[in-house]
């Protein structure tokens, strides 16, 4: 199994920066992808970024230039720095790990983006 803590997750004004914290119980070097994904009030969850154990990466339109994920193999962490929030971006902010054919979820970290 794979435990997932995340972190970070606060209230920002719009244009400011967040970055959150996914820290894995186990070693990330063996998960296939790593993912962030988000649920705002009354919306499907959504993915937001995505890792792979080879680095490459993966970002929904609307968070391209802004969003970067990134691992930390070391430290079994990905990271999801978030710049230029919008109030739009106000969400529950889960992490995800693709292991041995099955997802895991983390409990999910609130960002909330005043205007």
């Amino acid at each position: 199994q794979v435990q997932l803590v995340e972190s970070g997750g606060g209230l920002v004004q719009a244009g400011g920066s967040l970055r959150l914290s996914c820290a894995a119980s186990r070693s990330i070097f063996s998960i296939t992808a790593m993912g962030w994904y988000r649920q705002a009030p009354g919306k499907q969850r959504e993915l937001v970024a995505a890792i792979t154990s080879a680095g490459s990466t993966n970002y929904a339109d609307s968070m391209k230039g802004r969003f970067t994920i990134s691992r930390d193999n070391a430290k079994n962490t990905v990271y999801l720095q978030m710049n230029s929030l919008k109030p739009e971006d106000t969400a529950v902010y889960y992490c995800a790990a693709d292991w041995l054919g099955r997802r895991y979820w983390g409990k999910g970290t609130l960002v909330t983006v005043s205007s």
